[in-house]
């Protein structure tokens, strides 16, 4: 028998132990000050994974943690969700191999999706299509990256604003935060704002072309490129309309929402979208300061921060909001 409603059980989350801190980056780029970096991005640090640690090592400690934490049997667990865009393998799938390193039943479904910052959202979404479709009760979604490992060391740019990090999620037919209705868009046309050109088979061999634009920023095929202002242009254009659907979707208005939760993209660009979307700063949660952009990892890491902080209260609408990469982008409300 399906269910009716799906709920998020509980949250945990993996940092690598190796931090960067601003006064680490403004040794090798002494032409910024901590100050500089802290102030643009609203970064002081961010976790950094090892040389031989993976997203599925980091996804693995993040399941570990919510089993513990949690309280969570692995043997629980029917199906398995990894987001992440920085897999240990092209083949076999990375959640295929976490099933057997975590214990869960070999009678479990489980899939890697390839998506960014907008991943968690879409998580979700899958995973309440499973459990609302009864083919699964207990949906282990994990989001996992090492964009830190697609970053040209001499990229200051994005060296400042990314960082590494696992979560771990359960979506069940119980928990504390009912999943309500989802908006989600995507738009390839900005694909080339946002890629690391070589590595899959369109151009499996690094190419070793290295430039310089006129503000200094490394630009490489073989590296993470990022387009700044596109990107910038994107998110102011489609995230307002985001969440004016997400909330007519849920029968909300802006008012009715308790707490926002975007994607922990930088405090430049958040402050930018609270201003314009005007949303008072009580009602804006920032998480950032500590953790950096952590792709996917972003919305639940802050969900977990605002529960234990207790920015979020029983009773409480939660709207969260996922965009990026792709371009993609996708919203929905949380009920406490």
């Amino acid at each position: 028998m399906s269910a009716k409603e799906a709920y998020i059980k509980a949250i945990s989350y993996y940092l690598p132990e190796n931090i960067v801190t601003n006064e680490d980056l403004v040794k090798e780029f002494p032409e910024w000050t901590v100050e500089k970096v802290a102030g643009k991005v609203g970064i002081d640090s961010r976790h950094i994974a090892s040389e031989n640690e993976t997203a599925g090592d980091m996804a693995e400690k993040a399941a570990l943690n919510l089993f513990s934490e949690c309280n969570i049997d692995p043997t629980s667990v029917d199906f398995v969700l990894l987001c992440t865009q920085s897999p240990d393998y092209f083949l076999p799938t990375t959640a295929c191999i976490l099933q057997n390193r975590l214990g869960i039943p070999t009678s479990s479904g489980a899939i890697d999706y390839n998506l960014g910052c907008s991943g968690y959202v879409y998580g979700l979404g899958l995973a309440k299509g499973l459990v609302l479709g009864g083919i699964a009760k207990n949906v282990l979604l994990l989001t996992s990256e090492t964009y830190s490992k697609h970053i040209h060391p001499k990229d200051k740019g994005n060296r400042t604003i990314f960082g590494d990090g696992a979560t771990a999620t359960i979506i069940s037919t119980e928990g504390y935060a009912r999943i309500g209705e989802f908006s989600l868009g995507t738009d390839g046309s900005g694909a080339e704002n946002l890629i690391v050109k070589t590595g899959g088979m369109k151009h499996s061999s690094p190419l070793g072309d290295i430039n310089i634009d006129e503000n200094g920023a490394i630009q490489s095929s073989d590296n993470l490129y990022m387009n700044g202002s596109e990107i910038f242009s994107f998110t102011q254009d489609n995230v307002p309309p985001l969440i004016d659907d997400t909330l007519q979707k849920n029968n909300l208005s802006k008012s009715d929402v308790d707490l926002f939760v975007f994607h922990q993209a930088n405090k430049y660009m958040l402050n930018f979208l609270r201003k314009k979307m005007k949303i008072d700063e009580d009602k804006f949660f920032y998480c950032l300061s500590e953790f950096g952009n952590t792709v996917s990892s972003t919305i639940p890491i802050a969900l977990k921060e605002a529960l234990k902080g207790n920015h979020i209260k029983d009773g409480n609408k939660v709207v969260i909001a996922g965009f990026g990469v792709g371009y993609s982008w996708g919203g929905c409300t949380l009920y406490y």
